[in-house]
């Protein structure tokens, strides 16, 4: 019996002769092991691998949720916030606000629940939206926490006054403003018209919608922003470009001296002479001032061959164009100037025509360029980023973009640009007890020059006595307008002077 008994307590152990586990169950068991290993496997992949591609997915609604759960940070400008944020009662805590929103609205861009984010909205989301990890006290745990801090604060560069001269100039025509101060490339002024509210579509209820298919409707395109998105053919206000590239390369040495432009000038390779707007240019061998203020299109295209194509693309590049990645930190269009012309076309895509193309933005730092010394500073529309408690997270510093010509050309270019405000097509710019130097442009477009001309004006000022760098330079372009006059120095002028104006001022 004894012997039966051992042989009892063995049966039904396992292979180990492990108490109550048979082949069957210990499979079992590896089996929910094995599937433990795979589903410690497949959170692993999915919660670390591809969390960040989780977390941008548009059908993932959490991030969003959370996103408006708490108010957004604020843009400014000075001390006054143009931006805020209202309870919504609804599936979003908080939706989006604007104080004088067509006002800025190039400046800020929208932030929507429905549509997203555009502009400074855009590139300072995650400070704006408390998502920046420059916001946490600790990273790491705020991080594994999933703690969400308060949005921080983007203080712009625009001056407030300069703003509103410039909304103000501009009024019904469509046309834009980039205003800079050119020691620092500080935007002052940006502004695009016909405007929008971007309030009027924060949030993301049917109002919202119709708001926004009404201004996705509207053949003015007020959501397009002219002064950064847009490009226009710069007409003469290019001159300046090309007088500079004519004096640093040594073209032209004298500006008062006469040059070698004949007239008629027929462009090389064609049979087509090179028209000027008034018979003041109609006569060989003007000096580079006497085309700049009559604004003569054979004297400048005729000095724009002799320059050269590498020479007028080094200088047009040292300005800003041909650039596709000139961040302010909002990526504006890539202005255009050609780099493979054959000499006709190089002449007049030396007076701002064939394929020559600019935004205002670019244009301001030709004049800001000239009225820096020559040293272009690259454009900055942010001064600092805070958290919400007013510390700062990060100071913009001003930063040299390209030298575009020496001192002593830049200051041969001022020359040409204050006789043309004096003397010549941009007199409507003067301003008393200051001075100004300017260039008016007006370029055809459309099928056989059929539309209406664009209107430019670009400028600077300072204190009339003052040597110091002048502390604003503007670029203005009139898109359509029903004035009758329509040239640079009849409608953008005005406005440049009223921005300018503002900045002496301040």
């Amino acid at each position: 019996m004894a012997l039966n008994g051992g042989e009892g307590r063995g049966r039904g152990n396992g292979p180990q002769g492990l108490p109550g586990i048979s082949v069957t169950g210990r499979r079992a068991g590896t089996f929910c092991l094995l599937l433990i290993v795979a589903l410690c496997v497949q959170a692993t992949r999915v919660q670390v691998f591809r969390a960040e591609e989780l977390n941008r997915n548009e059908a993932n609604q959490r991030l969003t949720i959370e996103r408006y759960s708490q108010p957004r940070g604020n843009i400014r400008v000075g001390a006054d916030s143009i931006t805020g944020s209202e309870p919504t009662g609804g599936r979003y805590d908080y939706k989006r606000t604007y104080t004088d929103g067509p006002l800025y609205a190039a400046v800020t861009g929208y932030s929507s629940q429905a549509y997203g984010n555009t502009q400074l909205e855009g590139t300072e989301d995650d400070l704006l939206s408390g998502t920046d990890s420059r916001l946490a006290s600790w990273a790491v745990w705020d991080a594994i926490a999933r703690k969400q801090n308060p949005g921080g604060d983007v203080h712009t560069t625009i001056d407030r006054a300069a703003q509103q001269a410039a909304v103000r100039g501009l009024g019904d025509q469509k046309g834009a403003v980039a205003a800079i101060e050119p020691a620092t490339g500080r935007i002052l002024a940006l502004a695009s018209t016909p405007s929008y509210d971007p309030g009027s579509f924060a949030g993301s209820s049917a109002a919202d919608q119709e708001a926004w298919n009404r201004l996705q409707a509207d053949p003015d395109q007020p959501m397009l922003n002219r002064a950064l998105r847009q490009t226009y053919p710069p007409g003469s206000t290019f001159k300046v470009v090309t007088a500079a590239a004519a004096l640093q390369n040594g073209v032209v040495s004298d500006i008062d001296a006469p040059t070698d432009a004949p007239y008629p000038y027929v462009m090389p390779g064609t049979t087509t002479p090179l028209v000027n707007d008034t018979t003041a240019c109609d006569e060989p061998g003007q000096s580079l001032d006497t085309a700049m203020v009559h604004s003569c299109n054979s004297t400048m295209g005729y000095l724009g061959v002799q320059v050269g194509l590498e020479g007028m693309v080094s200088t047009a590049e040292a300005f800003g164009f041909n650039d596709a990645r000139l961040d302010v930190p909002v990526r504006p269009a890539r202005s255009n100037f050609d780099t493979s012309m054959n000499p006709s076309q190089l002449a007049l895509s030396s007076i701002g025509q064939f394929d020559t193309a600019a935004t205002p933005l670019v244009m301001a730092m030709v004049a800001a360029g000239a009225a820096n010394n020559g040293t272009v500073m690259h454009p900055q529309l942010v001064d600092r980023l805070t958290r919400s408690d007013g510390t700062t997270v990060q100071l913009m510093r001003p930063e040299a973009y390209r030298q575009a010509m020496s001192p002593a050309v830049a200051g041969q270019v001022r020359k040409l640009m204050t006789d043309v405000v004096e003397n010549g097509t941009g007199r409507s710019a003067r301003i008393g007890g200051a001075e100004v130097g300017g260039k008016t442009g007006t370029a055809q477009h459309g099928v056989d020059n059929s539309g209406t001309p664009y209107a430019w004006f670009i400028s600077w000022a300072r204190p009339a006595g003052s040597d110091a760098v002048p502390p604003v330079a503007v670029a203005v372009v009139i898109a359509d307008s029903d004035a009758t006059d329509v040239t640079g120095g009849g409608l953008a002028a005005p406005v440049a002077r009223s921005v300018m104006q503002a900045v002496l001022g301040r």
